[in-house]
């Protein structure tokens, strides 16, 4: 019978959670990141739209 697999052989519970929370955490990373970019593109292009007038 075959050893069970230790922490860092990417086929434990472990290894197999730690790299679904880290995608989890990447993708709301990315997320907060898009809409913080897209209130400050807003503002932007809010205060250049007053400039103009």
């Amino acid at each position: 019978m075959a050893p069970p697999p230790g922490p860092y052989s990417g086929t434990s519970t472990l290894a197999l959670v730690a790299r679904a929370s880290a995608f989890t955490l990447g993708v709301v990373y990315g997320s907060v990141k898009h809409k913080v970019l897209k209130a400050k593109a807003r503002s932007l292009a809010k205060a250049q739209a007053k400039a103009h007038h």
